[in-house]
């Protein structure tokens, strides 16, 4: 599975802007660009666990391709107000510039907020990328306040030694 993604990945990197996902922050120290393999990786994995038929090609464009919108959404920028409910827009307009999309890979993209915003995904793979994306980014939060909370402690076993 991973050289098939791979195999994905690099088709992205040559085509599309990837480069700036990986210059901006998604969960703590996780770059856009990671978090985006994390959850194709996850997804990936999920409908295997699960026996779950899909499109492994459109599951893992369109996991790459989620959060594909381009811009630093931690600066103060007004362009930037309701991050959450507005960047699956975004990340669709800006997919659709760089790649040819199916619609499958389409769904993924716009839908993969749910419920935060309010339309539901339509297929196997969308609702497989929406579920994914949400423990990768609860995963990833939790092990950054893990690593701050860890270092901390140490830097504290350290002054007191």
């Amino acid at each position: 599975m991973d050289k098939y993604l791979e195999k994905i990945i690099n088709d992205i990197e040559k085509t599309g802007r990837s480069s700036l996902q990986k210059e901006h922050f998604q969960h703590g120290r996780i770059s856009v660009f990671d978090h985006s393999i994390n959850v194709a990786r996850t997804s990936l994995k999920l409908a295997g666990l699960l026996g779950i038929a899909v499109n492994k090609r459109e599951l893992a464009r369109g996991a790459l391709l989620h959060d594909y919108f381009l811009y630093d959404w931690h600066e103060k920028d007004k362009s930037h107000c309701l991050h959450g409910f507005r960047h699956a827009g975004t990340a669709l307009r800006n997919a659709r510039q760089d790649f040819s999309l199916s619609k499958t890979e389409e769904n993924i993209i716009s839908r993969h907020m749910f419920p935060l915003t309010p339309l539901p995904p339509l297929c196997r793979e969308a609702w497989i990328v929406c579920i994914a994306d949400k423990y990768c980014a609860v995963k990833e939060t939790a092990g950054n306040m893990y690593a701050v909370k860890f270092m901390s402690r140490k830097r504290r076993k350290v002054k007191n030694s």
